[in-house]
């Protein structure tokens, strides 16, 4: 039977992510290339004590991504079978080219550091703000986004699950929607903490220098399906992939159309390939048929192979 692999984004970094995989070797080994390609000592920064640090965005990237192929690749060093498909969400997208074998590792950790860079600098700190709001059907936070616009910058940018909603802009327009979500009947408007409203048109000068950056990558035709977040399609040409992570940077992450597709394709089965629980956690919501694993240890890893083994 087959099943899907996603991988996580932002947001689900933590210290010590990797403690579940204590001692497996490809883990260390892919930080090493990681570290290797940036000049910087990842495994360290991971397992340090400044939680700041690694949710700097210039950090998180390379390190959510490295995390993410480090567990794939333990995955199949224990005998795991390829996915299907692949799935990753905003940033994830990457490491899911990386299990596809479209993008080299080592290329896709300089890429992402270089995205994070653009992304950082296209608005400046403070001017931009991301929400989460819980509650509300997706039409109607497109319609408070864009009545909270005022001549400013706020849409809606990950459709994470049926229900919640996150919203992207500048801050102003952010809080004007977040108090107009309330009023619309939201259970919660709540701010994220993070310094880059991704996903929204404020990214598009970013986007335009990372179409330059990806002109200097090596992309290939993926060896397994991979579903893009802009356009919930899988694309097979090296100049389509490189046109979907350009888009992907200043349009909505699709996450609620890409779970519903696979289970009307039939697939229901997947796992989170990567730290953290969210993407599990979502999939649940978005379709009770939907059953994802998080592959947050060796143990785990082992579990998922055992009852796939067929």
């Amino acid at each position: 039977m087959s099943f899907a692999f996603f991988f996580p984004g932002q947001g689900s970094q933590s210290l010590n992510m990797m403690n579940g995989f204590d001692g497996i070797a490809e883990v260390k080994a892919t930080f090493d290339e990681a570290s290797a390609a940036l000049n910087q000592d990842l495994w360290a920064m991971m397992n340090g004590s400044d939680a700041d640090l690694i949710s700097q965005t210039v950090n998180t990237q390379p390190l959510m991504l490295t995390a993410g192929v480090a567990t794939y690749r333990a995955y199949l060093a224990a005998g795991g079978k390829a996915p299907g498909v692949v799935a990753g969400h905003s940033l994830g997208e990457y490491t899911a080219l990386v299990a596809a074998g479209s993008l080299h590792f080592a290329d896709a950790v300089r890429l992402v550091r270089r995205r994070a860079e653009l992304m950082q600098s296209a608005v400046p700190q403070g001017v931009g703000a991301m929400a989460a709001i819980l509650g509300l059907d997706d039409d109607v936070v497109r319609q408070v986004c864009a009545a909270a616009e005022q001549g400013e910058v706020c849409e809606a940018v990950n459709f994470n699950s049926v229900g919640q909603v996150v919203i992207a802009g500048n801050t102003a327009a952010v809080e004007r929607a977040m108090q107009a979500a309330k009023e619309a009947g939201a259970k919660r408007a709540l701010p994220l903490p993070v310094s880059v409203p991704s996903h929204c048109r404020l990214m598009q000068p970013a986007a335009e220098k990372l179409a330059a950056a990806l002109n200097e990558v090596d992309v290939q035709p993926p060896r397994i399906r991979v579903i893009h977040n802009a356009d919930v399609v899988a694309h097979a040409e090296p100049a389509q992939i490189k046109d979907a992570l350009v888009r992907q940077l200043y349009s909505p992450v699709r996450w609620t159309e890409t779970v519903q597709l696979l289970v009307r394709e039939g697939i229901t089965e997947s796992a989170e390939c990567g730290p953290g629980k969210v993407l599990a956690g979502l999939a649940k919501r978005i379709d009770k048929e939907a059953a994802c694993t998080a592959l947050v240890s060796q143990s785990s890893v082992e579990e998922f192979i055992a009852s796939h083994a067929q």
